[in-house]
């Protein structure tokens, strides 16, 4: 039932939705909100950004408040019902069932809509109406599902936004993260009066990567991009944890499942300019691979560098790191 009025509703939402919006939508992803980050932070040289948490979104999101933002699109009263039984449905653990005025429907195919419905009302049509009008320079928003950031050229500008954001959305019993939330200098390094750089290094994270001022190949200022070190960490510490499990398994079925794990990363972080972290990466897998192999041996330390290396070479080859998603197509 939850699939039939999602097939209903999405193509109503979809005519008001704006392009800032990326999560959960047809033909979008993650990927593409980077493009957009990457691509505007460059052509509008962005020097202000902030970096927005919000605290618990999909635990806290009111129901009343969504009911009255849906009620706005949506007359049909049996649709109305149906969304308003479904937030009201409740969860259940340790075998009891508990409802709450809060929260979205766990695992159900219709909460990310829901969601984007309602940050959609909350903040992607209030910047852009209400707030960039208002703004002395330039700004832009991002938004992949309540992942968000907001860049602008002026820092006056990212401050009167960075102190209206929080009654924004307490009007809608929203709260930022007050440490997570945070304002940061991110534009590109400018040359001192004795030829340094003249400011500090600065970064912020969005989507599992860090967004970084880098030089080019060619000596440029670029916005670059590599793997988060808590998500990488993460990553290497997860492969790390699946191999000890896998210690009995056969060693061409360890294989055939390492193989689509190092394609699912490279899938996600193979983006331009992140190389290293996906080197990185590979290397920790081998060195854990090496490492577990090495203690089921009958005689511990028989699997040495040398026969894990020909292991690895002419039997077992696991994929090379690879740049799945281009810039350089995203410019064309």
């Amino acid at each position: 039932m939850q699939r039939a009025v999602l097939m209903l509703l999405e193509p109503i939402y979809e005519h008001d939705f704006m392009d800032c919006s990326h999560g959960f939508r047809p033909g979008r992803s993650a990927h593409r909100a980077l493009e957009q980050l990457w691509k505007q932070g460059m052509d509008n040289q962005i020097g202000w950004v902030l970096d927005v948490d919000i605290k618990s979104f999909f635990d806290t999101l009111d129901h009343a408040q969504l009911r009255a933002i849906i009620s706005q699109r949506v007359k049909d009263g049996v649709i109305s019902r149906l969304i308003g039984k479904w937030l009201k449905a409740g969860v259940m653990e340790a075998g009891e069932v508990s409802s709450s005025e809060e929260g979205t429907p766990q695992g159900g195919v219709i909460s990310p809509l829901l969601s984007n419905i309602f940050l959609h009302e909350v903040l992607d049509k209030w910047f852009a109406n209400t707030v960039r009008p208002r703004l002395q320079g330039r700004a832009m928003l991002v938004r992949y599902a309540d992942d968000f950031v907001i860049g602008f050229d002026r820092e006056d500008d990212a401050r009167r936004v960075l102190a209206v954001l929080p009654k924004r959305f307490a009007k809608y019993s929203l709260s930022l993260h007050p440490t997570k939330t945070r304002l940061v200098a991110f534009g590109q390094p400018r040359k001192g009066p004795t030829g340094s750089e003249a400011r500090e290094e600065s970064s912020f994270d969005f989507l599992g990567f860090t967004h970084y001022w880098g030089r080019s190949r060619k000596g440029r200022w670029v916005i670059k991009r590599k793997t988060a070190s808590k998500r990488l960490n993460r990553s290497i510490k997860a492969m790390g944890q699946w191999l000890r499990e896998q210690l009995h398994t056969p060693m061409r079925e360890q294989w055939k499942t390492l193989k689509a794990k190092l394609q699912g990363h490279y899938g996600y972080y193979g983006i331009t300019g992140n190389a290293d972290a996906l080197e990185q990466y590979e290397t920790s897998v081998k060195r854990l691979w090496h490492k577990w192999l090495n203690r089921r041996s009958r005689q511990r330390g028989s699997m040495t560098w040398e026969r894990f290396g020909k292991l690895l070479s002419e039997h077992l080859p696991l994929p090379p790191p690879r740049v799945v998603h281009s810039i350089y197509n995203a410019k064309s």
